[in-house]
């Protein structure tokens, strides 16, 4: 399989919503929710008029020519916050995607690009029975605080 790991165009960023639908971690027996989930507002956040806010940026796999999975950062308020300068990452796939390494070039890409953008880290929230939440770690992620069924993870560069 051929990837393209590119910047995310304008034009696609309508695409981010499908991948915070996708990002929605369900533990085993969990109904899947409807796709409105993504218009609560705090999830909206996440996507709401992306690119137009500083700290905006995006990162694209590309797969025969379909937009396989995105990893994205937005300066914000959300479930993974530490502070006002520091970008909160998503990151999705499709489902025929998962497992095959693109994940972890997404996250390369980004981690790549915040570093020379002169960023100090990056926070990410995670579910703890969420299998990804071991990707982060290894890729150098540390626990910064820990909540009922979540953790807020960051990367220092």
């Amino acid at each position: 399989m051929k990837c393209l790991i590119r910047p995310m165009k304008e034009s696609e960023y309508p695409l981010l919503e499908d991948f915070l639908y996708e990002a929605v971690f369900l533990q085993e027996g969990e109904k899947k929710p409807p796709r409105s989930i993504t218009r609560l507002p705090a999830l909206y956040a996440y996507v709401r008029d992306f690119g137009t806010k500083k700290g905006d940026l995006c990162f694209c796999a590309e797969v025969d020519g379909r937009v396989a999975g995105a990893v994205w950062v937005r300066l914000m308020q959300g479930f993974g916050f530490v502070d006002d300068e520091t970008p909160e990452l998503a990151v999705a796939l499709h489902a025929p995607f998962r497992g095959r390494g693109l994940g972890r070039a997404l996250m390369m890409r980004m981690l790549e690009e915040l570093k020379a953008r002169g960023w100090k880290k990056v926070s990410l929230s995670v579910h703890r029975k969420n299998p990804a939440a071991t990707l982060y770690c290894r890729l150098g992620f540390r626990i910064t605080r820990e909540q009922e069924e979540d953790m807020v993870m960051t990367f220092t560069f």
